[in-house]
């Protein structure tokens, strides 16, 4: 825990709650039920795995956002050529004998 930090007990439920004193946000809370003799928090091995689980997703994620972005990319110059060629188009069908309008 930094100065940045403090720790509190809370005097109806006996919680210990972590709160950053800049951002005036808990960080981190728990129960009684879940403290130590000594007051530390007990680690729960379930919530080491949903974290595992959780960050092994987000890369999968990251992945298929990536993908998606170069796939993207790499069929941009034929969408530009498509969007210029429709706008000569409309510029042909328009301007043919007539001066283009200002």
């Amino acid at each position: 825990m930094s100065a940045k930090e403090i720790q509190v007990t809370c005097p109806c439920c006996e919680s210990t709650l972590v709160v950053d004193v800049l951002s005036q946000t808990v960080l981190k809370h728990a129960p009684k039920a879940k403290l130590d003799e000594t007051g530390k928090v007990i680690l729960d091995e379930s919530r080491w795995e949903q974290a595992q689980t959780k960050i092994a997703g987000s890369k999968d994620r990251a992945k298929d956002a990536f993908d998606q972005a170069l796939s993207r990319e790499a069929n941009r110059d034929r969408d530009l050529d498509a969007l210029f060629q429709k706008a000569k188009d409309k510029v042909d069908r328009r301007g043919k004998g007539e001066a283009p309008e200002l």
